[in-house]
């Protein structure tokens, strides 16, 4: 199922490359925003709106090659889809909180919104790119404009926004993309419980032994997978949206044309050179090499 993604024939396709962070065009947002607690993930306490004492004057992190040596473990797990480019040139016309501080607070309390907006956007393009959702299209296609729209407002209309119910319509199209996949994939599978799909969504499967398991076409969404055994496990078009992967082992795991996993996932795992990943993932820095 490979040939299903990044389709050229897919007419407005929104650019992959605009829902990825852009650091060089961003306010150092996510290093700024967000309230950060001592932990395994962080080494320092840091309030909301508050710079990290590690973000430079030119929005750069001072400690970027080596966050996860110096206990910023979480920065590295972290995604904006590219929220942060946009909040800062877009919505914000290109004027920093440093060259702003009246705006600060605002651009803040725009900067998860507008992250909640990218993600979706990037669920959707992944769903229009897949030849199983043919069936969907049109509705897919209604609700990225729409969602495309939306991250375009003006930031007061976006602290207004009702993001939580325009999220229930897109994750109810994300549900059925999900189901025409497996329903897909279901007819390629030779074995006899080829109609019998695998649902854990939500189950909390921490610290559990998958070694070697078939979870092929699994519905898997939201699922806790925290510290979980998935060596040679084969995920292939599983449904992965959500689902925690923090320290679960996945060498040689086979992910291939998986669905709705995304790199901040993968980047929380453990992984090595046999992990089979979908495009466009790339394995982490951190992942062994054997």
């Amino acid at each position: 199922m490979s040939e299903n993604r990044d389709n050229p024939n897919l007419k407005g396709n929104l650019s992959r490359e605009n829902l990825r962070a852009d650091c060089e065009n961003c306010f150092g947002l996510c290093c700024v925003a967000p309230t950060l607690a001592a932990s395994t993930d962080f080494a320092i306490n840091k309030d909301a709106g508050k710079p990290c004492p590690n973000l430079q004057s030119d929005f750069r992190c001072s400690i970027h090659k080596n966050l996860r040596q110096q206990g910023f473990k979480g920065c590295t797990v972290f995604d904006c889809f590219g929220a942060g480019q946009k909040v800062s040139q877009i919505t914000f016309e290109g004027v920093s909180w440093q060259e702003s501080p009246e705006t600060a607070e605002k651009m803040y309390k725009v900067f998860p919104i507008m992250q909640q907006l990218h993600e979706m956007l990037s669920y959707l393009t992944e769903a229009l790119a897949l030849k199983a959702t043919r069936p969907i299209h049109k509705e897919l296609r209604i609700a990225l404009d729409e969602t495309e729209r939306l991250s375009h407002l003006s930031p007061d209309s976006l602290i207004d926004l009702n993001v939580p119910s325009h999220r229930a319509e897109v994750n109810a199209l994300l549900l059925r993309t999900s189901e025409l996949v497996w329903t897909e994939s279901s007819r390629q599978q030779k074995n006899a419980n080829q109609n019998k799909r695998i649902n854990r969504r939500g189950a909390d499967l921490m610290g559990a032994n998958l070694k070697g398991v078939n979870l092929r076409g699994a519905n898997l969404r939201g699922s806790y997978l925290i510290a979980a055994d998935l060596r040679e496990a084969d995920l292939r078009e599983a449904d992965l949206i959500g689902a925690d992967l923090r320290d679960a082992d996945l060498s040689g795991a086979d992910f291939t044309d998986s669905i709705f996993l995304t790199q901040v996932q993968i980047n929380s795992a453990k992984g090595d050179a046999r992990t089979k990943l979908p495009h466009p993932l790339v394995r982490p820095m951190h992942w062994t090499a054997s």
